[in-house]
């Protein structure tokens, strides 16, 4: 999958383009896993992913726990209406997950 990552100071952007499934979980973990560790805020920009999978809850649960360890700010943008319906849903089933949070971003 190709990704567009931007670094500016300690704020990081990774934008991948095309769809979220299991196949490109490497590439997405890849790209995170090779910011510098100054890299103190980090979004996912989902404008270019038509279509988010169950992989993507995956790599976005990921994300944020390993956010919580390096001491990063994790932010979410660019949802389209698919994506937040998935992340609807599995807030309804997994409260304590907190998927409430990315909705709010």
């Amino acid at each position: 999958m190709k990704t567009s990552t931007v670094i500016l100071g300690d704020r990081a952007a990774i934008r991948p383009h095309g769809d979220i499934d299991h196949d490109e979980l490497p590439s997405l973990r890849a790209a995170s896993d090779t910011l510098p560790g100054d890299v103190l805020f980090l979004t996912w920009d989902f404008e270019d992913v038509p279509f988010l999978g169950v992989a993507g809850l995956h790599l976005l649960s990921e994300q944020r726990v390993i956010a919580g360890h390096q001491g990063r700010t994790l932010t979410v943008r660019g949802l389209r209406t698919q994506h937040r319906r998935l992340i609807s849903v599995a807030a309804e089933i997994y409260p304590a997950m907190g998927w409430d949070a990315l909705l709010a971003c």
